[in-house]
């Protein structure tokens, strides 16, 4: 067997784990046509299949699944390489891996991102959606650098030791029902009342699932959660459609004009979901200090406020 190139393993590495050769080619930054020629060279060099076809995309071979876990391990060395160079000379460079929720990612990273790329040309943030239950072990391995995390009032995230977490920003919580709802007409939603109605929410072993839980218990109210769905657009989807009822924070909701069919009641007693950054205790760098900071700038502005609701047809 040749010997592999270096690169081309840190290309094969982003097709692992992105799934496809658009996706891989959008996150390295380079053309679809130059990780396609990576690929076979790769190929060629292992002497063995280590992708193939799955309908529009591709999958692993079992080869490559053997080889992508290696790879994955030889690109995190190198990231983490450069970024002690970077350290050491005080420089904002090289990689910075994000983990973040998707409400986040929409409302804040598009500024975040392109003002910290501006001011700092030679940083490359690479940014990962997901849920916290899957991140924070990512961070505890080192597989990611910071974290963008929710912690709802009524259930405190539990935090591993090692991991420093700052507050960003609070923000409130309204129940979203439909407009054909009879809660629809209310100026608020007591909490206590909201008896044997149909939920949707994120997966059981999420935050805002298991806020959603508590918030309820508290008073004396089951959580009948049968739509289980990360996104919160397509939560208040099923919430137009008067399918469920949900909890969403000002950030999952849209600036500007109102969500159709849906109106966003307070609730009472009101319930609030911040915004933190968590990162390991020993993992500070000027690159994560430039993000933190960018960060915190643009947190501390204020919410846009909650879009208006027409009025309802009293016909």
């Amino acid at each position: 067997m040749s010997s592999l190139s270096w690169e081309r393993l840190r290309v094969f590495a982003a097709v692992a784990e992105h799934g496809s050769i658009t996706a891989a080619a959008e996150a390295l930054h380079i053309t679809g046509p130059a990780v396609s020629q990576h690929m076979r060279k790769l190929e060629r060099e292992a002497r063995c299949r280590l992708v193939e076809p799955d309908g529009r995309g591709i999958r692993l071979t079992p080869a490559g699944h053997l080889l992508a876990g290696s790879a994955r391990d030889i690109a995190a060395t190198v990231a983490d390489a450069q970024r002690d160079l970077a350290d050491a000379s005080g420089q904002v460079a090289g990689p910075l891996r994000i983990g973040a929720m998707a409400s986040a990612i929409r409302t804040l990273f598009p500024d975040v991102l392109r003002a910290l790329i501006t001011a700092h040309p030679r940083l490359e943030p690479r940014l990962l959606d997901g849920e916290i239950v899957d991140l924070i072990p990512a961070l505890r391995a080192r597989r990611i650098d910071v974290l963008v995390m929710e912690v709802w009032s009524a259930h405190p995230a539990t935090v591993p030791a090692g991991i420093r977490v700052t507050q960003l920003v609070t923000e409130e919580v309204r129940l979203a029902v439909s407009a054909r709802h009879p809660l629809a007409r209310r100026a608020s939603a007591p909490l206590a009342e909201l008896t044997d109605q149909v939920w949707t929410a994120c997966p059981p072993h999420t935050d805002q699932h298991g806020a959603l839980v508590q918030i309820l218990r508290a008073h004396h109210v089951d959580a009948d959660v049968r739509y289980s769905v990360y996104d919160f657009t397509t939560q208040l989807a099923l919430v137009a459609a008067d399918l469920a009822m949900a909890l969403v924070p000002r950030t999952a909701v849209p600036p500007g004009a109102p969500v159709p069919g849906v109106r966003l009641l307070p609730c009472e007693p009101a319930v609030s979901r911040s915004l933190a950054v968590a990162s390991l205790a020993t993992g500070d760098t000027p690159a994560l200090r430039a993000f933190v900071a960018e960060l915190t700038r643009v947190t501390s502005t204020d919410l846009p406020p909650w879009p208006e609701h027409p009025a309802l047809d009293d016909g």
